[in-house]
């Protein structure tokens, strides 16, 4: 318009088809200003482009390539995971689950299938695969062989039990904690190999129920075993082989008097529960003590139930 004192709609309609390339033509001749004006006006539409394109193209890939980069180092991790657990289902239960394990650094895969759930997942920086618990290649890939337990929460009962088949049919020594939705589910999941099943709505009524009745042991339990206190828990701690309390007795072992932990239980390595142990219990290797203290002491207790190699000369 300024420089060839064409009108409006020329002055666009030849600006458009010079930046789209079309090339229709002149519409009506030019002179040497004009030409000078539509070739530096070729080269810096096509930069223009090139440059938004290229830009757009680089967000996409990068993107990409970090999503893949990320998928990639997510897998390794799990590859490397050994003796943790599996955790079914990132719903309300499963997300519960998750924190209260993470919060003891026990090491877990979480599996689950639905997309949302997923950038909740990523939101809290827990290892997952994304697919069904009832496929075996997922499974696999969670590191069944290689886990200490599988936790099964999904939505149904159908999914949890077809969870457990599979699962039990890659790793049949696997020990299985299940969800039961409806009641009847119980002995079904027990059947197929869970090892325990729990059903929120008899636990909720039995907690209710002891709440009304017994209020000072609620609340002591409340206390102890859920970790409302940070100086006072009920914790189970293995007897590692060969460890400095092995073939002790209680009276022996100085648990009492000089950690101050009260043993509430043992359980052996067959599985046989002694409650409230005489001082004359003999503590075994593979022996699981159920125990009551201050943090600081169980941390003591611990350590000594772990074996740690006699020096050397």
């Amino acid at each position: 318009m300024f420089i060839e004192r064409w009108n409006f709609l020329d002055s666009l309609y030849m600006t458009i088809i010079t930046l789209s390339t079309v090339g229709y033509g002149e519409i009506h001749k030019m002179t040497p200003r004009g030409q000078i004006f539509t070739m530096f006006l070729i080269g810096s539409g096509i930069g223009i482009i090139f440059y938004i394109a290229g830009s757009l193209a680089q967000v996409i890939i990068e993107g990409r390539l970090r999503e893949v980069l990320g998928r990639k180092k997510l897998e390794q991790k799990i590859k490397q995971l050994k003796n943790h657990y599996i955790v079914c289902g990132y719903g309300r239960v499963g997300t519960i689950i998750c924190s209260e394990i993470a919060s003891k650094s026990i090491p877990f895969v979480i599996i689950e299938r639905d997309p949302s759930a997923i950038e909740k997942v990523n939101e809290n920086g827990y290892l997952y695969l994304q697919g069904e618990a009832t496929d075996e290649s997922i499974l696999i890939k969670a590191g069944i062989e290689r886990a200490r337990g599988l936790i099964s929460v999904l939505g149904s009962d159908a999914d949890n039990v077809f969870t457990i088949i599979t699962a039990k049919g890659i790793n049949p020594n696997l020990r299985i904690i299940a969800r039961a939705c409806e009641e009847g589910a119980v002995k079904k999941l027990k059947k197929v190999g869970a090892d325990k099943v729990i059903s929120p709505y008899r636990t909720a009524a039995r907690r209710i129920v002891q709440a009304i009745l017994r209020p000072t042991i609620s609340d002591f339990m409340e206390l102890a075993v859920h970790g409302h206190s940070v100086e006072f828990q009920m914790e189970e701690i293995p007897v590692g082989k060969g460890s400095s309390l092995t073939n002790l007795t209680l009276q022996e072992s100085g648990i009492r008097q000089n950690l101050d932990v009260i043993v509430i239980g043992i359980r052996r390595i067959s599985g046989r529960m002694i409650f409230n142990p005489s001082a004359k219990t003999k503590i075994m290797d593979g022996d699981t003590l159920i125990v009551l203290g201050e943090v600081q002491n169980l941390k003591k207790l611990e350590k000594l139930c772990i074996y740690s190699p006699p020096e050397g000369p």
